[in-house]
């Protein structure tokens, strides 16, 4: 298993998550599409901060379930805490906020959150 490091731009939000990144979720929903995130989704229990959870200011929207996380001085947006489907608290990492992953070689799946 990989341990990953990432950021928000000016490192006031730090964090770290454990698994392997085998492909990539781009949802074209009203926040995804503006931000341009790439999503990795772990288990909150593989997900851990490493700045206080304090550094980071929260914005939820439409259904109000994800606590999409941001950083209020460089506005860059790392992460957002949820449930799956299945009950699991889980971590949708932003990937373009990981240090060293080089983005071209992994899978990029679509997904039509803006009609969900």
């Amino acid at each position: 298993m990989t341990t990953y490091q990432g950021s928000c731009h000016c490192g006031q939000i730090a964090f770290e998550a454990d698994g392997e990144i085998t492909q990539l979720l781009q949802c074209n929903c009203s926040m995804c599409r503006r931000r341009g995130h790439l999503l990795w989704f772990v288990p909150m229990t593989d997900f851990r901060l490493k700045t206080p959870d304090a550094n980071a200011s929260t914005y939820r929207f439409n259904t109000m379930k994800i606590a999409h996380r941001f950083c209020p001085t460089c506005g860059v947006g790392p992460y957002s805490e949820a449930t799956d489907p299945k009950g699991t608290p889980t971590a949708a990492i932003n990937a373009r906020c990981l240090d060293g992953l080089d983005l071209t070689t992994i899978k990029v799946i679509d997904y039509d959150g803006a009609h969900k």
